[in-house]
């Protein structure tokens, strides 16, 4: 690892003045070998004119696109808002059982205490903490490669279809984006000036990080590898600071400590056990899967998306590896840009590191967890466009980037993330008051409760209204506890289950099954229930909703079993 600075001291540009490794101006890129370079070519005349025009669009255009989704809420966002509704001193209870860190549910408890528990009100959080994170993702670019980068940085932001996707969807990951973008600042400003508000700045958005994502993990410790290499052989003049820097991420650490044996029943009974562990394919996934829509797996390998990957990949390679030798030539280093080698290795390596622990602790995998070094990795990205020294040149490659990332984010408008609103439609419709409605898995019960009870405010009680249980734990709707999920899912009784429901129901009820197979460790489980309740002598069976995966990222059927009539005495 190069002994050369993360994020740069100066706040107009890379490094200050006499850094042999940097050339001075904001722009500029460092030289792969020995002698000068040319300047990179500004925009001028009508094509700046046409890049602050597009720019102003863009942000716009990410600024609304980050409030607006017609999907209602699938399983993360209304088992998250059912949590953050409890009175606080519930929170770690019902936590331990969830899996997850507790800052982004405690900011969504006030938060709908203002703005209510609509998808609207609720969702306006994310959407909120994306908005910040453009201006605090400028400030990052800004120091790490001056101004034209903070620009570029801004632009691939607001329209990264990640970064819509979670702006519209009740969950942590736009909070996690918008910490990591202050942590970059901070870190620089620490490791410029390694005053008590600056390392006080570095250890609370450290402390921040790990109680809002767990791979937060992942990213400290090898921001801790870095620190330790530049505190040992770095830089004279950085040395201190990066002891100062460490000091500051381990007091971040210490702050977390009160949450640990939360943490360590987590990992120890919830983990994610909806899902295969991973690969170290995941590491270039992580990256794929930033570049399409999340709402549903039919536009993963969109062709925008593709194209959005290829310039990511492409870009942040020559970051690493390239430099301006003409207008029209680039010349390539394996030994890397001394730059970016830092900054490359605390990505690369929190990745391969937090699939490391996947494997070996058997958790699976999503690119949104990912989002710990999503900013950073477009900070490189956004670097990377300036190896293109021809104005025009770099503006087309930032413009087509920019127009892909648009069109993967306009299809968060109109997709749809869960078919919970058609189950729910049906069962307002003709359900009966003690009926019976039953979800198998229960993953699929959060998202039709939360619009049915949303539905049944104002009438005589939705409590007695339906009678809602769900497979395996027969409990309610309201929450999944993962506890022991698998074992607990393998070792529950269809049969027995099956009984349950009959008898509940009666000869009065009808029994509606919500059921979608395929999910971890059920097996064919959820289609036996179905195919019991359809044997049960005297019983009538009639599907209402088909259930579409092509479509929906959370499909499920609704069928309803209607009971045989009571012995006539």
């Amino acid at each position: 690892m190069d002994p050369t600075v993360l994020a740069a001291p100066s706040p107009d540009g890379p490094a200050g003045p006499g850094d042999p490794t940097v050339p001075e101006g904001p722009g500029a890129v460092a030289p792969v070998a020995d002698g000068p370079i040319p300047p990179v070519e500004p925009l001028t005349g009508r094509w700046l004119a046409a890049a602050r025009v597009g720019l102003v669009v863009v942000v716009a255009a990410g600024v609304l696109l980050r409030f607006w989704t017609s999907s209602a809420m699938w399983l993360d966002e209304a088992l998250t808002v059912d949590i953050a509704r409890l009175p606080l001193h519930d929170l770690p209870q019902y936590l331990r059982r969830d899996g997850a860190p507790p800052l982004y549910y405690v900011l969504l408890h006030f938060w709908m205490k203002g703005f209510g528990d609509s998808d609207l009100g609720v969702r306006s959080l994310s959407g909120v903490l994306s908005v910040a994170t453009l201006p605090v993702a400028w400030a990052a670019g800004r120091r790490f490669g001056g101004r034209p980068v903070a620009w570029v940085l801004l632009a691939i932001l607001a329209s990264a279809p990640f970064a819509v996707y979670y702006g519209t969807e009740a969950r942590m990951y736009s909070l996690v984006m918008l910490l990591t973008a202050c942590g970059f600042v901070a870190l620089g400003r620490v490791l410029a000036r390694p005053g008590p508000g600056n390392l006080a700045a570095l250890a609370v958005v450290v402390a921040a990080l790990l109680y809002t994502q767990y791979w937060a993990v992942y990213l400290a410790g090898a921001l801790g590898v870095w620190l330790l290499w530049q505190a040992w052989r770095g830089r004279e003049a950085w040395r201190s600071s990066a002891r100062w820097a460490i000091g500051a991420v381990v007091a971040g650490v210490v702050l977390f400590v009160p949450w640990v044996p939360t943490f360590v029943y987590q990992a120890r009974y919830t983990g994610t056990p909806w899902a295969a562990p991973p690969n170290f394919a995941a590491i270039i996934n992580a990256v794929t899967g930033f570049t399409d829509n999340q709402a549903t797996l039919t536009t993963a390998g969109s062709n925008q998306g593709r194209l959005l990957a290829l310039g990511y990949f492409a870009l942040a390679a020559l970051a690493l590896f390239g430099a301006a030798r003409d207008h029209w030539h680039v010349d390539l280093d394996l030994r890397g840009r001394p730059r970016t080698r830092g900054l490359t290795f605390v990505v690369v390596c929190t990745l391969a590191a937090a699939i490391t622990g996947g494997i070996v602790t058997g958790s699976a995998f999503s690119p949104r967890y990912a989002a710990v070094v999503f900013v950073p990795l477009l900070v490189l990205v956004a670097y990377g466009a300036f190896t293109l020294a021809n104005a025009r040149v770099r503006f087309a490659v930032v413009a087509v980037l920019v127009v892909a990332g648009l069109a993967a984010s306009v299809e968060n408008v109109y997709t749809q993330r869960t078919q919970a609103p058609q189950v729910a439609q049906v069962l307002e419709a003709r359900a009966h008051p003690g009926d019976i409605v039953a979800y198998c898995p229960d993953q699929i019960g959060p998202a039709v409760y939360r619009l049915l009870a949303s539905g049944q405010r104002g009438r005589s009680g939705y409590s007695g209204r339906l009678t809602m249980i769900t497979f395996p734990r027969g409990i309610g709707p309201a929450f999944v506890d993962w506890v022991d999920y698998k074992s607990v899912a393998e070792s529950a009784s269809v049969g027995a289950f099956v009984s349950h429901l009959e008898r509940l129901a009666g000869h009065d009820h009808a029994i509606w099954l919500v059921h979608e197979m395929g999910y971890q460790g059920f097996g064919d489980k959820c289609t036996a229930i179905a195919g019991g309740l359809a044997a049960a002598p005297g019983y009538g069976a009639r599907n209402f909703v088909g259930a579409y995966p092509e479509k929906y990222y959370e499909p499920m059927d609704l069928t309803e079993f209607t009971p045989p009539p009571a012995p006539v005495p």
